[in-house]
């Protein structure tokens, strides 16, 4: 059975595990409505808009 010869330093070790861990960014994109930026299918949380229809009453 192989044995590793040295033991794996802290910085090595994370240095391998960093890469693994990113998160993406969320995508937007311009809501057509009002032009505010939204997560795609989503309501808009300016006006409440969702595929041209007002869902939710926003103030």
């Amino acid at each position: 059975m192989a044995v590793p010869k040295r033991k794996t330093s802290k910085a090595r070790r994370d240095r391998r595990r960093s890469s693994v861990w990113k998160l993406t960014t969320p995508s937007i994109e311009k809501c057509p409505a009002c032009g505010e930026y939204k997560r795609p299918h989503r309501v808009c949380p300016a006006c409440g808009v969702y595929k041209g229809r007002e869902v939710i009453k926003v103030n």
